[in-house]
């Protein structure tokens, strides 16, 4: 059951946007002869504040950590160079903790207060408030979410390739290197709600295209043992299973398989790994025959972005490890700046100045290994995905099995 129904419960916050200059005292001042930027909620003449909306305590902790983390150090270092538009960027973080009930409670808090929002963690709470942010608040939300049902709004734009086009992308590179055939069972381990869904509906064209059967399991984001998964898969013969969870999930699905003699590769989605699990009882497993799908290269790689921005998180969080939530956070909050640039350049920070600035933007974060278009809003601004193999010798431990390429499949599925 999707979640998105929270957002009829929540209470729609009415926004007026009034121009004013770089010197205006408040968010709300009129226009003024010095400058003349015009500015909205959240701008003032010497300040951007942006929200954002993760997850530190549930079951996404590890990546909401790192994702904040890099997106502070990047407050840091654009403040550090004068910010932007003459104003110091600051960013105010709410943990949900992956709770729908916070989460809309979180936006609804910081809404008022901010320009937008760098970071939203979790499909079905970015769904819960769509309706808010397309209908009055029209502030940008770049969330740490792919269901292509955030798709089509100018105002919440995906970083990456969809959930279902990632799966798409994830199953093709187990079809190239023989691991499944036509013919084949494949299972597909999947969350409730808008993440496990959209995967899905990826798994399913995928394998009518390829001749092959999907095996369904659906699973809740509190389940933690996959014991019954397994066994249920292992009885229905698929020779590769794809999960589409979180890490837990798929550390615990990958170590009974093991345990139990289900020998198959899995393939999980972009959240659905966390380095920590390779110093867990599902370690070896994780990196005998499991592979992870996402729109960029990960923090290890040898590449020039990787390796500058890891070296630069390692030392503003020296007791921290390195995950690929960092190129996540630091990315996005990369594109919120190039688009605050833009506006400015435009004489135009308000919400809508700002959304305008965002839909000219291509040809970003190629310093980490895919190319992406923000210029329409109907469309993923890839569908390109990076796979990845666990390895507990590598920096983040993910190293790169097959450079980012969108397969055949996920060039002509069809986004719904």
């Amino acid at each position: 059951m999707k979640l998105r129904v929270l957002g009829a419960v929540c209470a729609a916050l009415a926004l007026t946007l009034t121009g004013c200059s770089e010197k205006a005292k408040s968010s709300d001042g009129g226009e003024g002869a010095e400058g003349g930027v015009k500015a909205g909620k959240g701008v003032t003449d010497s300040v951007i504040a942006l929200g954002a909306l993760t997850d530190m305590t549930g079951v996404y902790a590890s990546l909401g950590k790192s994702v904040t983390q890099a997106q502070r150090l990047w407050v840091k270092q654009t403040n550090a160079e004068g910010g932007i538009c003459d104003r110091k960027i600051e960013l105010t973080v709410r943990d949900h903790g992956y709770d729908p009930q916070k989460a809309v409670a979180g936006y609804t808090e910081l809404e008022p207060k901010v320009l937008g929002f760098v970071q939203f963690i979790g499909s079905p709470f970015v769904g819960a408030v769509e309706q808010r942010v397309d209908g009055l608040d029209k502030g940008l939300v770049l969330p740490q979410a792919w269901s292509a049902n955030l798709l089509g709004s100018k105002y919440v734009r995906i970083i990456g390739a969809t959930y279902d086009v990632e799966t798409i992308n994830a199953i093709d590179y187990l079809l190239t290197e023989k691991r499944i055939a036509k013919g084949d069972k494949i299972g597909h381990v999947y969350f409730e709600g808008d993440y496990g869904e959209n995967a899905l509906a990826g798994s399913e064209y995928a394998a009518k295209q390829a001749g092959l059967t999907v095996v369904q399991q659906m699973i809740k984001p509190s389940d933690d043992d996959m014991t019954a998964q397994v066994a249920a898969l292992k009885q229905a013969g698929v020779k590769a299973v794809v999960i589409s969870a979180g890490p837990r999930q798929a550390a615990s699905f990958v170590g009974v398989a093991a345990a139990t003699g289900l020998k198959v590769p899995v393939v999980g989605n972009n959240s659905a790994y966390a380095p920590q699990l390779l110093k867990t009882q599902a370690g070896p497993a994780l990196m005998r025959d499991y592979y992870v799908a996402a729109s960029t290269l990960p923090i290890g790689d040898p590449g020039s972005g990787p390796a500058k921005l890891a070296k630069e998180y390692a030392a503003a969080y020296p007791k921290d490890g390195l995950d690929n939530g960092v190129i996540a956070g630091y990315t996005a909050a990369d594109l919120y700046g190039e688009a605050l640039k833009k506006a400015c350049a435009a004489k135009d920070l308000t919400r809508e100045g700002v959304d305008k600035a965002l839909l000219t933007i291509s040809g970003f974060g190629t310093d980490f290994g895919v190319s992406h278009d923000f210029t329409d809003p109907a469309a993923p601004s890839t569908r390109e995905s990076v796979i990845m193999k666990p390895d507990d010798k590598v920096p983040g431990g993910l190293k790169v099995v097959r450079p980012a390429e969108a397969a055949a499949a996920a060039k002509s599925y069809a986004l719904k």
